[in-house]
Formats: C-alpha cells, structure tokens, sequence
C-alpha cells in the first residue's frame, strides 16, 4: 500500500511540474524586422511578376528586450542575418527555402552570447541560413516601432555593414489599390505589420553581392518570444 501511496504522489508531483512548466512564460523575446528585395506588401500581378526574378534577398533583425538563450543571458543584444536564398523567398510552392547567410553579432556580446546568439538566429531561421559564409561582430544600433501609432518605423545601422529605415504606409503607396500582405513573414513572430522600406542597404562580404534599395514595400516589424 505504501508503494502505490508513493507512486500516486510521485505522478501528481510529475503531474504539477508539467502544468507549471506549460504555463510559465517565454525564456526569450524581442522585437523583429524583416526587409526584403521585393515588396511583400503588394498586389498579386506585380508579385507575379516579381517571382522567380527577385526577392531572393533579405535582411532579418531579432532585438532581444529579455532572455536567455543556451544558458547566456541576452538582455539587450541583438542579431542580424543577411540572407541569399535559391529562390524568390516566401514563395508558397516552393518551401522551406535553403540559403547562405551573413551573420552579425552585437558587439557587446561577449563570446558565450556571441554563441547563444549564433544558435538563436539558427533556431529562427532554419534553412534560411544552413549555411553561414561570414560572421562579423559589430556595433548596433536601433530604434524599432516606437515612433508610429502603428508600429512601423524602424532604424537599424550595424557599422558599415547594415543600414536600414522603414516608415509607415501613406496614401501614396497604394500602387493598384488590390494591395495584401502577399507573402508572410519568413521566421515565426508576432503581431506582424508590413511596413515601407525607406532605405535598405548591405555592404558587407560572403554573399557575392552588395545590396541597396529604397522605397519599396518590402518589411514586417514584428515581435517575438521563444
């Protein structure tokens, strides 16, 4: 009697560490920005158009307000990855993408964050980075969805590498009036609001290309947790 008296408590113990665990709260989240080389806000003849031709390209911002990640705490620490994918990405047909990437660490992180941020970035991405070809640490700085109502103005700059500015839309950004969010985001956020890319440039090295593209509806500003 006394064994099954023990067993008993041992599964209600197991029992309530579970429903704790399943309600506590996320280990890491964040605000993101996603940019792109073709419009994800836009309306489906010039998507179609589009395909196949751009959008092979992107730029994915995760800002760590809280958290930790592989035992390092990542309070304020951010991460960039610049992607070059095998096709038009976010294309329904044909996913998951496979792509190579530059990676840029905060260069506040020390080398355990650098780490977690690394693996962060990977866990969020996938195949959109299966293969990394440069990681550079870098200073960062930015400002996300703080200065409009609806959360969609952006400044990100990381040294000489990264510039990016996104706004809110405005009555003249509606091309054909049958404008959607064609394409969704390309990692798992929260609360995504596409946004008009002001200014998006990448000058770093790894990809084979440099990249610069102004006024394009082209971003999400997001928010994420883990």
């Amino acid at each position: 009697m006394k064994v099954r008296i023990f067993l008993f408590g041992a599964i209600l113990t197991v029992a309530a560490i579970s429903v704790f665990a399943s309600k506590r709260g996320p280990t890491i989240s964040g605000d993101y920005l996603e940019v792109r080389s073709c419009d994800v806000f836009t309306g489906p003849c010039f998507a179609n158009a589009e395909m196949g031709i751009a959008g092979r390209e992107a730029m994915m911002v995760w800002s760590v307000r809280e958290g930790s990640w592989k035992g390092a705490n990542l309070d304020g620490l951010s991460v960039i990855a610049v992607v070059r994918a095998d096709g038009t990405l976010g294309d329904v047909n044909y996913q998951p993408r496979h792509g190579k990437a530059v990676l840029i660490l905060d260069a506040k992180a020390n080398a355990k964050q650098r780490a977690a941020l690394t693996d962060f970035a990977h866990s969020m991405a996938g195949t959109l980075i299966g293969k990394v070809v440069n990681v550079q640490p870098s200073s960062i700085i930015l400002t996300l969805g703080d200065k409009c109502t609806k959360a969609s103005c952006a400044s990100v700059k990381a040294g000489n590498l990264v510039e990016i500015s996104t706004r809110c839309f405005g009555d003249k950004d509606h091309l054909c009036g049958n404008e959607e969010t064609y394409y969704p985001p390309l990692t798992k956020v929260e609360s995504a609001s596409p946004a008009f890319t002001e200014l998006a440039k990448f000058k770093g090295k790894g990809l084979d290309l440099t990249w610069e593209a102004t006024g394009q509806r082209s971003a999400f500003l997001a928010s994420f947790s883990r």
